[in-house]
């Protein structure tokens, strides 16, 4: 691990409690460090995984880094006080979005589960920034491998479509998806931000019955104890 010091964080003002993953969304990865490293940038984040798997860390995890902006997460809306943020090198969709590498994955992974570990994070709180921020963010992205956390327990497994569709009206498939978590201020923006999540093949902001069953499972868990 290499410490590449930024000066962009502050004095947290809640337990850490989430985990953010991002992509960088720059041409590469010099370029996304020297950002995150400039004062004049506002922004920051804990670590950066390079495409060859390198860790970066930036801001210590008991500071408050400046990677979440706005947004909400299951009643936070200080999400940068609550959490611990990774960028995760790739150009994003405004400059050729790309699969994540296997060494760049396998070195998320095993931050990420030493973080979860370290800070007793539930899976559940895995998230990404799509995820607390519907209306502005799209990262990290349908090519993120969830799943991988999901085997290695630090990431929601992907839920179940043997449930059954519920009888859920798309209002009621709104409230569920603010019970769940999600800002639903802007509820298309928040609809394609959970089927990116969890359907990220058929990213289209429309609730059919897949969308309700895969909501649906992740309640029912949730309601059961699998998952908080």
């Amino acid at each position: 691990m290499i410490w590449t010091p930024s000066p962009n964080f502050d004095e947290r003002k809640l337990p850490i409690s989430i985990l953010v993953m991002h992509y960088t969304g720059m041409k590469d990865a010099a370029s996304a460090i020297n950002w995150l490293a400039n004062p004049d940038a506002k922004v920051s984040a804990h670590y950066v995984v390079t495409e060859d798997g390198q860790v970066v860390n930036m801001v210590k995890e008991e500071k408050r880094a400046w990677h979440a902006g706005r947004g909400y997460w299951r009643g936070i809306e200080d999400v940068n006080s609550a959490s611990i943020g990774i960028e995760i090198v790739n150009p994003g969709h405004e400059w050729g979005y790309v699969s994540f590498p296997e060494e760049q994955m396998d070195a998320v992974t095993r931050l990420a589960h030493d973080i979860v570990k370290r800070h007793d994070i539930v899976p559940s709180n895995v998230i990404g920034h799509s995820d607390l921020a519907p209306a502005r963010k799209q990262d990290p992205g349908e090519l993120f491998d969830w799943d991988r956390l999901a085997r290695h327990g630090i990431a929601l497994k992907k839920p179940s479509l043997n449930r059954g569709e519920p009888p859920w009206t798309d209002s009621g498939f709104m409230l569920a998806l603010e019970r769940f978590g999600y800002d639903i201020t802007t509820e298309k923006d928040a609809v394609v931000a959970f089927q990116r999540r969890f359907r990220p093949k058929n990213i289209d902001g429309v609730i059919d019955g897949e969308c309700r069953t895969l909501l649906l499972s992740l309640m029912l868990d949730r309601e059961r104890g699998i998952t908080k």
